[in-house]
């Protein structure tokens, strides 16, 4: 497409241009208070008073207008060759398929019959012509501004022109836009090689590039009437300048009103009490019905409870009531536990209360089990007892349509008039293993650690906690947060934002309730500890399946994406990637970059953990040629003498230690990955077990000594490596040879602040690390 550009510079011509500008933002002016589509040039008056550069153009209403109009651009001339020529009208939505655009026109008789036949295509509903320089440029853009329902106003750029619906190449980020998200907004471009000098044009101006989106930034916060911006496209001339030759504005001025509670304020002074209004969490809602503020101090008491009562306690195995209530007896809880069932006797060998009523002593968690319809009765007898919250297991509320929504609202404000907080429902669970305390549906006890978890798939949390207990990976407290009906994601965000015992915060979401204030707790719990999130509903059968599911619709996949880089959370894809990071950062300290350094036992391992380091995004550097002349001696002639560092299969026991320390000193890597070192002994039993079965020279016991050598090697090079992190401050991440059932993910020395970490494959290591480093990255720009 060719466009060309030019300034008015005749003095004579100013007054009236001024006056132009002067109609148009009174138009302006006049049309925010009654309609929702501004006409382009007045969308463009908009932008432009936020820095956002512009096409020159001028309205007319008829030829000879637009005769005039043109001699004022400078048309026909060597700057000014041909001109664009468009209808607008609040109610044409699609100028281009009605016929109301002329572009190419090169002289005054084809600017007449483009004026004459917009005028008649246009009829009653044409409210004016634009008269416009044709912008030379291969480039186009597109920037934008959009009001999402979760997150609020999310500013858009990417590839434009007739590629934006094809190739949606684009990125997102909430306002406010620092510098920081512009620089990755832009990075994040598949396309942006055509941003340098591009086929004899000059690179863009990347400060004009900022310029747009911050102004689109600073017009989401300053105007809360304006829903929508469309720059498309936003054209790149010769020289690298950016013009917006397209605009779209769609205003809500109701829909405004209702967001801020307040009269709307105009005006980049306004900003900074704008920013407070976003960002200042709304209480949260239930379709429409609002959600009671929940106190954080209150309900982290509810994971120190001294006293619990199993409201709903069962003899039957299999039930809820038998399930949770032998688990928690047999975590060694040390709390008081009580047992309510109406028909009372014992069980499991405990006494039975007939009602909560004659428990004799205050309770401080109820745990509920009883059918749904059962539930509000209990309160008012919790009420008389002080309990400070229930976790109420319960199925059978708002994911099984309107009535159980209903029955969920009324056990919601009863609850909260009584001063008790409502995990759940539909939950399975919590634990802390700090005080020993298990209320899950799984019969497992991790060891207590730095880790919280927070599942809207209590199936999928008890799954995990069912690894980390087998991994040897601690963690600090679980939630199956279920229905949310009072405690949000949200709130568990903000409770572990400020609990000193969580260092790292691992959830499974498939919707949050505000993201608005998701995106803002989990941006400055982010500052203080890694924040890992599995998302559900990524695709659109996972999102009707999350629907289906949590009874809430997913919000935008992209929108939510970009949300959660911006605040520093790192997404992951799969399941055990959750806890495959949550060990890493639980046992390592953070890497000062991304390159790393590969020791191998085979050259095979090598090559493909490089080709996944490179897919990644992480650096492999060529070893330096002092690690070459130090590891000479070790090994034979035809080592590697490269990164990765091949140790060819030498049987000496003190050549991985040389070597790991040697990568650790060099200043040319961030961090190790080690591989086939650990995990030999496997090999060394199952080659004993099949000598032992076949050669009578050698008895199982004789060979035994070989396995145990091996075993001893495995425990001494495993404190090595803890002592090596240490000593150096690199993260050291191993890759298991072979795994077995005594095989684990995390090995502790007493004493040590570190510890051994070992993944079962290449691919955990590289991913985990790569988290880490985009983590560290995002840290390093406070």
């Amino acid at each position: 497409m060719n466009h060309t550009i030019t300034q008015t510079t005749a003095v004579s011509n100013q007054t009236f241009c001024e006056a132009n500008a002067i109609k148009q933002e009174a138009v302006c002016e006049n049309r925010a208070k009654s309609i929702q589509t501004l006409c382009e040039d007045e969308a463009k008056a908009i932008l432009q008073q936020y820095g956002i550069p512009v096409v020159n153009e001028i309205r007319v209403k008829n030829q000879e207008e637009a005769v005039n109009a043109a001699s004022i651009l400078g048309f026909p001339s060597d700057s000014v060759e041909k001109l664009v020529v468009k209808g607008v009208g609040s109610k044409f939505a699609h100028k281009s398929e009605m016929g109301l655009v002329y572009v190419g026109i090169s002289d005054h008789d084809e600017l007449k019959k483009a004026v004459s036949s917009i005028v008649e295509i246009g009829g009653e509903e044409l409210e004016g012509i634009l008269i416009q320089p044709m912008v030379k440029g291969k480039r186009e853009l597109v920037a934008g501004m959009f009001r999402d329902p979760q997150y609020g106003p999310v500013i858009m750029f990417g590839l434009g022109g007739i590629f934006t619906e094809a190739l949606k190449d684009v990125s997102f980020r909430l306002a406010p836009l620092t510098d920081w998200d512009i620089e990755e907004m832009i990075n994040e471009i598949s396309s942006k090689t055509m941003f340098g000098n591009f086929r004899g044009e000059k690179a863009i101006d990347k400060e004009q590039i900022k310029s747009v989106l911050s102004g689109l930034s600073k017009i989401a916060l300053s105007l809360p009437e304006i829903k929508e911006v469309d720059i498309n496209p936003l054209i790149a001339t010769s020289d690298g300048q950016l013009v917006a030759v397209d605009a779209l504005i769609i205003k809500d001025v109701v829909a405004a009103g209702q967001i801020t509670g307040k009269p709307l304020e105009t005006g980049v002074d306004k900003e900074l009490s704008s920013i407070s209004a976003i960002t200042t969490p709304l209480t949260p809602s239930i379709n429409g019905n609002t959600r009671p503020p929940v106190d954080k101090v209150q309900l982290a008491s509810l994971f120190y409870p001294k006293s619990v009562a199993f409201v709903g306690a069962s003899g039957t195995l299999g039930k809820w009531g038998h399930m949770l209530l032998t688990n928690a007896l047999s975590g060694k809880f040390k709390g008081k536990i009580y047992l309510v069932n109406p028909k009372g006797g014992t069980i499991v060998g405990q006494h039975v209360y007939p009602s909560i009523s004659d428990i004799e002593s205050d309770i401080d968690l109820a745990v509920v089990t009883l059918p749904a319809n059962k539930v509000l009765e209990t309160i008012p007898q919790l009420k008389a007892k002080n309990a400070k919250g229930i976790l109420l297991i319960t199925s059978g509320f708002s994911e099984t349509g309107e009535n159980g929504l209903k029955l969920e609202r009324e056990v919601v404000e009863k609850a909260a008039q009584s001063g008790m907080i409502v995990l759940g429902p539909n939950t399975m669970g919590i634990c802390n293993p700090h005080i020993d305390f298990a209320c899950s549906g799984a019969h497992v006890h991790p060891l207590p650690g730095s880790t919280a978890l927070i599942c809207q798939s209590g199936n999928m949390g008890t799954q995990l906690l069912a690894f980390a207990e087998q991994q040897g990976i601690g963690i600090r407290a679980f939630s199956g947060s279920g229905n949310e009906a009072m405690v949000t994601i949200e709130d568990y965000m903000e409770l572990f934002e400020i609990d000193e015992k969580t260092k790292s915060v691992v959830l499974y979401i498939e919707s949050v309730k505000d993201g608005r204030r998701f995106f803002e707790s989990a941006k400055r719990v982010s500052e203080k500890k890694p924040v890992i999130v599995l998302t559900g509903g990524r695709t659109d059968i996972g999102r009707k399946a999350a629907a289906s599911h949590t009874g809430a619709l997913a919000s935008n996949a992209k929108v939510t994406a970009s949300a959660f880089k911006q605040a520093g959370i790192i997404e992951v894809g799969q399941p055990m990637d959750l806890l495959d990071m949550s060990a890493l950062f639980s046992s390592m300290p953070l890497p000062k970059g991304n390159r790393v350094a590969i020791m191998t036992l085979g050259g095979g391992w090598g090559v493909v953990t490089s080709d996944l380091c490179a897919e990644h995004n992480l650096e492999v550097p060529t070893l330096s040629p002092d690690i070459i002349k130090t590891l000479n001696p070790l090994l034979p002639d035809y080592w590697s003498h490269a990164n990765p560092v091949d140790i060819v299969g030498e049987n000496d026991p003190n050549i991985p230690k040389v070597a790991l320390e040697e990568l650790l000193k060099w200043d040319g890597c961030d961090a190790v990955i080690h591989l086939g070192i650990h995990g030999k002994r496997i090999f060394i039993e199952k080659m004993v077990d099949s000598i032992a079965k076949v050669d009578p020279a050698h008895s199982r016991e004789s060979l035994t000594p070989l396995r145990d050598m091996l075993i001893d090697f495995e425990s001494e090079y495993v404190s090595h490596v803890i002592k090596l992190t240490e000593k150096y401050e690199k993260p050291v991440l191993g890759v298991s040879l072979l795994t077995d059932s005594t095989t684990k993910t995390l090995y502790r020395v007493d004493g040590c602040k570190y510890s051994g970490l070992f993944f079962p494959s290449p691919e955990r290591a590289v991913k985990a690390l790569s988290g880490m480093c985009k983590y560290s990255r995002w840290l390093r720009k406070f």
